[in-house]
């Protein structure tokens, strides 16, 4: 029997890097909500991953960013916070952006590596979505990041096709340090059912509504009840902070309301693996977003300015 490993990675990078969607495809389920919108994720996400004997937990941190509110602070140092405790760092790049920004780096890319000099753990750089450009350009985007700071390895993948992350769990396990599983060995994610339900349910949020209105909601799962015949009868508020906001969620008619409902409602069924009944309700929350206790909630630290 081999010796156990045990460790974390943090996924970090900007925002609409692919964070989120490579913690999916390197678990092979999805844990967490994936949205073409910058700033979706809010707080750290825990998929769990076997690779032969060594038990990783990736931990999907909120994309990093210029923060302008009280909230974007927050996802900051949660993400921050993530990489401190973590065992290895993965710095997750959109090469779309970077090349897009000629000889140079981006701003963004430049102060996470800045700030990641200081910070002594493995470094892993995982050149993201290289299916979507000219594959001559990216060794000169490797040499660039190089230069500016010295990474272990790196990875050139496309996390939406899940080409390259077979290479990039086994680096990742390798040092990974010796010690006991957390975790059973077929679990997943450390998040129970519902609260992955309320994430799916904002998930389909940001899919329908736009500009800003998505960053001002938040879901809970108010009731979770298992039925006899193995489904559950789920009950979910959709908090606003305005009146206004309220109208435009449930729509003329109701119609946008019921079409989130029915996207959700599919696919926490299949995360449940049963059929679900789902009913969402809209209330308004005013001034949520300075509430210490809404933060509690999300797994956030409140600011205090």
């Amino acid at each position: 029997m081999n010796e156990t490993r045990f460790g974390l990675v943090a996924l970090i990078g900007a925002p609409n890097a692919g964070k989120s969607t490579l913690l999916n495809a390197l678990v092979g389920a999805k844990v967490t909500i994936v949205s073409r919108k910058a700033q979706t994720t809010r707080s750290t996400v825990r998929g769990i991953l076997m690779e032969g004997a060594t038990q990783i937990v990736f931990v999907d941190t909120p994309g990093l960013f210029a923060p302008k509110r009280r909230l974007d602070r927050a996802m900051i140092a949660s993400a921050w916070g993530a990489a401190a405790d973590a065992d290895a760092l993965a710095l997750l790049i959109d090469v779309r952006q970077e090349i897009a920004a000629g000889d140079q780096l981006s701003d963004a890319t430049e102060t996470i590596l800045a700030a990641l000099q200081t910070r002594p753990r493995p470094k892993f750089l995982v050149l993201n979505k290289i299916d979507l450009v000219e594959r001559s350009k990216l060794l000169g985007l490797v040499e660039r990041i190089n230069a500016r700071l010295k990474f272990v390895d790196t990875f050139m993948i496309s996390a939406l096709k899940g080409d390259g992350t077979d290479r990039l769990r086994a680096a990742l396990a390798a040092v990974m340090p010796l010690g006991p599983w957390l975790y059973p060995e077929d679990q997943i994610a450390d998040a129970p059912l519902r609260a992955l339900a309320a994430e799916i349910t904002r998930e389909k949020i940001f899919e329908r509504l736009h500009d800003e209105l998505p960053y001002q909601t938040t879901v809970e799962t108010e009731s979770w009840k298992d039925q006899p015949d193995g489904s559950a009868r789920i009950e979910q508020t959709i908090y606003v902070a305005r009146d206004s906001h309220k109208k435009i969620v449930i729509g003329e008619g109701g119609r946008t309301i019921k079409a989130i409902g029915a996207a959700a409602r599919k696919e926490i069924a299949e995360a449940h693996e049963a059929n679900v009944h789902l009913f969402l309700f809209v209330k308004v929350r005013e001034n949520w977003l300075d509430d210490p206790e809404r933060y509690r909630a999300m797994g956030l630290e409140f600011p205090e300015r």
